[in-house]
């Protein structure tokens, strides 16, 4: 591929510094070019999905808030033992979904661009010579090598050996005297692989929950004889009949995350959510089931966004392989639990934040559901730079675009620390004058306001946590993510219990800053020091 010497760096200037490439183009991070419409256009609608679900748990907090401090204490246990049990079980399954089916579709679509020009130079009789403009003619013995060279490319992956296999279904045509022309439908082996293991794992992780809610409550501080633990047992266990929904659903994001197309899975969500916000006031104080039917709301809701997005999906993918052979469980395998290793680093120390938090009492608790709620929910808005540079990477590295994986990269990763100096903001106004929203407890408004300050003032570099993730899944760089997360969460987790101890409530979140400035750090130091799936940067920009 060719090089644009427009965006390459003019003679004499010093990139040594291998940190600059961080600030490549900054002046043009509004610009709206191809690549930032491009970015935009998967960003807008994943970040928009990703926020709607924590958004529709804000509301169920906000409806936990008037049965009193000890109900949305309860809820706020139960839905961080399920966040966890779920990100453990489906947040692997997602971000090499999201990776290999990019990677797999731009495979295809590079097979399908070469069997089009060789259909079209053989209509022709006729073969363009690589090193001159001179159409030549084919003889019978060229055509019959050129069609046996096409038949043998296009269908092999072209680094991976994988088959592309399609089927085709009768459509209508449109302005054509044959009555019907074929629109194919894609077959996608990691889609395929993602669904059947989403449906094992929400089956695992609803027998996992019910067997074990009691001693999990347990463990995070809801111990036996607590005011919290029967609504906190009947909120878990109900919520976990959902299980198989939710896995499914974000496995099959996950999917169409990797065909850049972000809007089908917010059209969905944002139907599901609707749904919840309309059955919770119904469940919850209409039929007086309390914390069990707001439970009961969510698990309806999210059976219906798996069946709007299995029905999109059925039309555009052929879900059923020729045979087990064609599922890539293996590579997933391999992958997966590389990334299991990373989530549990990921995610053990904000659950760990709960329980200590739960320790505290519950009016502390209940501050702290609060805070993390929005912490999260305003947090996971950057995460749809993230899907966007994964989705756009992981095309990039499939066609060897290093000059596009750099320049994408960049790029979102300064639109991301944007984002989160408005969220940070936002935020910081927002909860201080919305947080009677939440709850009318003075005394759980009170410790609301010490931990805004923290709220706010992370949001820059959750962003750029979060974006970082992305460009590494994006890249591939699989083991380095899930190392150097091992490493922050050991760190992570000895500040929690010194700084919980001497500071309480506070010291958690100062804690969480600490988690998640290692995490930023860490993604910088990969890309800043150009190693990994990096390296093609000293190459190409020192001298």
């Amino acid at each position: 591929m060719a090089e644009d010497t427009d965006t390459l760096p003019p003679p004499g200037r010093n990139w040594k510094i291998p940190f600059l490439v961080f600030f490549k183009d900054a002046k043009f991070v509004f610009k709206r070019d191809d690549i930032g419409m491009e970015i935009i256009s998967i960003a807008l609608p994943a970040a928009l999905a990703l926020a709607a679900d924590p958004i529709a748990s804000l509301i169920d907090t906000a409806f936990m808030g008037h049965l009193g401090p000890v109900e949305i204490a309860a809820v706020g246990v139960s839905i961080a033992i399920f966040n966890q049990a779920s990100k453990i079980t489906i947040f692997p399954l997602v971000s090499i979904t999201t990776s290999f089916v990019a990677e797999e579709d731009t495979i295809r679509k590079i097979a399908d661009t070469q069997e089009q020009k060789g259909n079209d130079g053989l209509e022709k009789g006729s073969i363009s010579d690589a090193n001159s403009k001179t159409i030549m003619p084919l003889g019978q013995d060229d055509m019959l090598e050129n069609i046996k060279t096409m038949d043998e490319t296009i269908h092999l992956d072209l680094e991976n050996g994988i088959n592309f296999p399609r089927k085709s279904v009768d459509a209508p045509s449109i302005g054509s005297n044959k009555g019907k022309t074929k629109v194919e439908r894609r077959h996608i082996p990691s889609a395929s692989t993602a669904l059947a293991l989403g449906c094992v794992l929400g089956l695992l992780q609803t027998i996992f929950l019910i067997c074990l809610a009691e001693p999990l409550l347990s463990v995070m501080g809801v111990k036996s004889g607590s005011p919290m633990l029967p609504p906190a047992q009947k909120y878990l266990i109900i919520r976990s009949l959902g299980a198989p929904a939710v896995l499914l659903s974000l496995a099959m994001q996950g999917v169409f995350r990797g065909f850049k197309d972000t809007k089908t899975p917010l059209y969905a969500i944002v139907a599901g959510d609707l749904t919840n916000i309309i059955l919770d006031p119904i469940f919850i104080f209409a039929c007086r089931l309390g914390v069990s039917g707001a439970a009961i709301a969510h698990v309806l809701s999210q059976y219906l966004i798996s069946f709007i997005l299995l029905f999109k999906l059925m039309k555009q993918v052929d879900l059923l392989p020729p045979s087990l052979k064609d599922l890539h469980l293996s590579k997933f395998l391999k992958n997966g639990f590389l990334l299991l290793a990373r989530v549990i680093a990921v995610t053990i120390c904000v659950t760990l934040a709960a329980s200590m938090a739960a320790r505290l009492g519950a009016t502390s608790m209940a501050a702290f559901q609060i805070c993390l709620q929005v912490w999260m929910t305003s947090s996971l808005l950057a995460d749809g730079l993230a899907v966007a540079g994964q989705a756009i990477l992981a095309c990039a590295f499939a066609e060897k675009d290093h000059q596009k994986a750099t320049v994408a990269a960049a790029r979102v990763l300064q639109m991301g620390f944007v984002l989160g100096l408005g969220l940070a903001l936002f935020v910081g106004l927002g909860l201080g004058f919305g947080s009677g929203i939440f709850t009318k407890d003075k005394s759980v408004i009170h410790i609301i306001a010490i931990g805004i300050p923290f709220v706010a003032a992370t949001q820059p570099i959750n962003s750029l946590a979060f974006v970082f993730d992305g460009i590494n899944f994006g890249a591939s760089d699989f083991a380095y993510s899930a190392y150097s997360m091992v490493v922050v969460s050991i760190i992570s987790i000895a500040s929690l219990f010194v700084l919980s101890k001497t500071d309480g409530f506070i010291g958690i979140w100062y804690a969480l800053t600490i988690y998640m400035a290692l995490r930023t750090f860490a993604g910088i130091w990969r890309m800043g020091t150009r190693t990994g799936p990096w390296k093609f940067l000293r190459s190409r920009w020192l001298p």
